[in-house]
């Protein structure tokens, strides 16, 4: 591809660095995020001995706290 031509795509083509980078970060970001809170739901479950709003008799403890009223 010679100069000219190169010159003719940059005039066609125009990349936003910032605009690019942002949207990478929020992908990531997200990524990131869903990725720890399903380790924590995960760690949580085995914790308790049952899932998220299950109920059973292995149940160990409570997800959120308890107390008696």
């Amino acid at each position: 591809m010679s100069g000219d031509d190169r010159e003719v795509l940059s005039n066609i083509i125009k990349i936003d660095d910032e605009r690019i980078r942002g949207h990478l970060d929020r992908i990531v970001r997200g990524t990131v995020e869903e990725t720890l809170n399903a380790l924590l739901n995960a760690e949580a479950d085995r914790l308790v001995g049952a899932g998220r709003y299950e109920r059973s008799g292995e149940r160990r403890d409570y997800r959120s706290g308890h107390y008696e009223r």
